[in-house]
């Protein structure tokens, strides 16, 4: 392992060496609910799928050292994912996060966890001040994903992890949008990473699963305990398909970005949508924050049309997108968030943040740039 330097050489071959019965250079799928023993208390450190299965354990590793980590926790979720996550804490615990998050992540804070006693306060978190104004002795965890979603907000994780630091928190990072490749919270101070694997890192729109990662070794020994007691493990099938996915990442981001790129600047220009709102372009609010911590702007936009009316007639006019929830496969996707991934956050807030009826979300797939950039040609040319 000490030879592969590179982030694509690592995604290929850490925890994936040849298979020593038959050679195989593919991980197998261990198909198993539970293993053969030799005797009673003596085994091959394998008793229970839920507890340990060998493709599970190859993809955890694996995914762990693209984050620059030693422990990886895969869940049948990127949910699975989060409430693993929110059980490290008690009840009565104070939790600072970001306030433009994925619906489902607000869903499971508003309505489920609140109701075991935990306490969120949702803040800006591209507002540093506001992020320390909302420290309370009980706070537990500063939880953001950046760039956020869907409103590509860009959380400072070095400025927030001296803040964690400072209170005695834990700080928790959705590197999702990101993905390894171009963002790696813990080397900037985050405690807990985490992935809803269904996306860039499935990449194929064929899984859903996620995947925590840590490098704190108490940390670590916790997320390994509540994965085996919850129980919220994937089949060794999705493992395998994040095994084959994950080495092609790099390629696929870099197609990801730069047709993400020419689609910004083409919307920017446009006078038929109102704003735009991408990382990679200068006019960006935190365009040089993202520049100084990623080494790519990703695949995914959020443009502004007006109105619900004009949303809709631009998603029956799109050929080569596909009008679907989720994001980061091969194909491009438009999302409107208000009526798919948002609709379970309340209406003011979701104004507030600008999440309006207007509002669509382009996960730009890695087709060619020429197609995209026809095909949202000829959808605006509409409105």
């Amino acid at each position: 392992m000490t030879m592969y330097k590179g982030f694509a050489t690592k995604a290929i071959h850490v925890a994936q060496e040849p298979e020593s019965v038959t050679g195989s250079v593919t991980t197998p799928i261990f198909q198993t609910s539970t293993y053969a023993q030799e005797e009673i208390g003596k085994h091959k450190g394998f008793e229970y799928a839920r507890t340990q299965n060998p493709t599970r354990f190859a993809w955890e590793k694996n995914v762990a050292s693209l984050e620059g980590a030693r422990w990886g926790y895969a869940f049948g979720s990127g949910m699975a994912a989060i409430d693993t996550v929110m059980r490290l804490l008690s009840s009565g615990a104070h939790v600072v996060c970001s306030e433009d998050m994925y619906g489902g992540t607000f869903r499971l804070f508003d309505k489920v966890l609140s109701r075991y006693g935990y306490l969120f306060s949702a803040v800006d978190m591209s507002d540093i001040e506001a992020v320390k104004a909302a420290i309370r002795p009980e706070t537990a965890m500063i939880y953001t994903e950046t760039p956020t979603n869907p409103m590509m907000r860009i959380t400072d994780i070095a400025a927030m992890a001296a803040i964690a630091k400072e209170s005695k928190a834990l700080l928790v990072v959705d590197n999702t949008f990101a993905t390894p490749y171009l963002q790696k919270p813990l080397s900037l101070g985050a405690d807990i990473v985490l992935h809803s694997a269904t996306k860039y890192l499935g990449g194929h729109s064929d899984l859903v699963s996620g995947v925590v990662i840590t490098d704190r070794e108490d940390i670590a020994q916790q997320i390994g305990f509540l994965q085996n007691a919850v129980g919220a493990v994937p089949g060794p099938f999705e493992p395998w398909l994040l095994l084959r996915s994950v080495k092609t990442l790099a390629l696929r981001m870099e197609k990801h970005q730069q047709n993400a790129q020419a689609i910004a600047q083409l919307c920017e220009q446009h006078p038929k949508v109102h704003r735009v709102w991408y990382p990679g372009l200068a006019s960006h609010p935190h365009h040089d924050l993202a520049a100084k911590q990623m080494s790519g702007f990703g695949g995914m936009i959020s443009i502004e049309v007006g109105s619900y009316q004009q949303a809709q007639t631009f998603a029956r006019a799109i050929k080569v997108f596909t009008l679907a929830e989720s994001l980061g496969g091969v194909e491009s996707l438009l999302c409107h968030p208000v009526s798919m991934t948002h609709g379970s956050i309340p209406k003011e807030k979701r104004d507030r943040l600008g999440i309006t009826d207007g509002l669509l979300r382009l996960s730009c797939g890695i087709e060619d740039s020429e197609d995209l950039i026809a095909d949202i040609n000829q959808a605006l040319s509409l409105l």
